[in-house]
C-alpha cells in the first residue's frame, strides 16, 4: 500500500511515494497528507508517521532563520535543508522549493536552478509559485525530466506585491484569473497544484477540473489533499495562528518546561547523578 507507514530505525522494504502515487490517491479519493520538513532528524520522523510528502518550504526563512518574509532564503539554503531531510526520508516524496530570485529571471535561469537542487539534494521534485508568468519555466524544467509541483492562490514570494496576507481571488476577476492559471500550469505539465489561502468554494472547483492533485493550505477540505507547516501544527511557533492552521501539539510548553527542569537541576547540583556519571 503507497500508505505504509514504516517505524522510525525499520530498515524494511517499502514502496516510495511518487508523483505516480498521488495521482493513483486522487483517483482512489485516498486525501494526499504533505507537511513541510528542514532537517533530518525531522524529516525522518515525519515521515515514519506516515506523511505522504515532505515539502523543504522556503518558509524555513521564517521557521528557521527568524526573517520575516520568505524571500531572504537562498538557493543554497534550500539544497543544504533538501539535503538534510532526503537523509531521513525512507517512502515519502520529497519536493524543494525553488526560492525567490532562483527562477524569475528567465526559463534558463529556472531549469539551472531545478538541476542543482536535483543533482545537489537528491530530491524527488520541485515547487516554484505563480502562474502565466512562469509557464514557460515549469514546461522548460519538465522537459528536462524534472517533476514540478504548481502554487497558486497567496503566493508567500509576491507579498510585497500584495501588500497583505488576506485570503486572494474574493473578486471575480481574481478568481477568474486563478481558472485560467491552473489551467495552463496543467497544461503545462505540473504533476500538482498548491492552492493557497482561496476562498473553500473555489478551491473545491478548480479540483474538480483538474486531472492532478490539488494540496490546499487554507483552501477548505475539498482538495485532494492538506499541507500545513510542521512547526505551525506541533504549536512550536506561538506568534503565527491563521485560522487555517490547527494545533496538534504544543510543543513549545513542552520544550520550555523540559530545558527549564534541566536548568534548574544544573543550578541545584542535582544532573548528572552518580548514576549519569563515568
Amino acid at each position: 500500500m503507497s500508505t505504509q507507514t514504516v517505524p522510525v530505525g525499520t530498515a524494511a522494504e517499502v514502496r516510495r511515494v511518487t508523483t505516480q502515487t498521488l495521482q493513483e490517491m486522487r483517483a482512489e479519493g485516498t486525501p494526499v497528507a504533505m507537511l513541510t520538513a528542514y532537517d533530518y532528524t525531522s524529516a525522518r520522523l515525519l515521515d515514519a508517521a506516515g506523511v505522504d510528502v515532505l515539502l523543504v518550504g522556503d518558509s524555513a526563512s521564517n521557521v528557521m532563520a527568524g526573517h520575516e518574509t520568505t524571500l531572504p532564503i537562498t538557493l543554497d539554503h534550500m539544497i543544504y535543508h533538501a539535503q538534510c531531510v532526503v537523509r531521513g526520508v525512507q517512502r515519502a516524496l520529497v519536493v524543494v522549493d525553488l526560492p525567490f530570485g532562483s527562477y524569475q529571471g528567465s526559463s534558463r535561469e529556472a531549469l539551472r536552478s531545478a538541476i542543482r537542487v536535483m543533482k545537489e539534494t537528491g530530491a524527488h521534485a520541485v515547487k516554484l509559485e505563480g502562474g502565466a508568468a512562469v509557464v514557460g519555466s515549469v514546461r522548460r524544467i519538465i522537459d528536462a525530466g524534472i517533476p514540478v509541483m504548481g502554487h497558486l492562490g497567496l503566493t508567500p514570494q509576491s507579498i510585497y506585491k500584495f501588500g497583505t496576507y488576506k485570503v486572494r481571488a474574493r473578486d471575480e476577476d481574481e478568481a477568474v484569473t486563478l481558472r485560467e492559471d491552473v489551467l495552463k500550469l496543467e497544461r503545462a505539465g505540473v504533476f500538482g497544484v498548491v492552492l493557497e489561502k482561496i476562498p473553500a468554494a473555489l478551491a473545491a472547483e478548480l479540483t474538480q477540473s483538474l486531472t492532478v492533485p490539488t494540496i490546499g493550505i487554507g483552501a477548505g477540505a475539498g482538495c485532494s489533499g492538506q499541507v500545513l507547516v510542521t512547526h505551525d501544527l506541533l504549536g512550536l511557533t506561538q506568534d503565527f495562528n491563521p485560522r487555517f492552521v490547527r494545533h496538534y501539539a504544543d510543543l513549545a510548553e513542552t520544550v520550555t518546561g523540559a530545558v527549564g527542569r534541566y536548568v534548574t537541576d544544573v543550578r541545584a547540583g542535582a544532573f548528572p547523578s552518580a548514576d549519569e556519571s563515568y
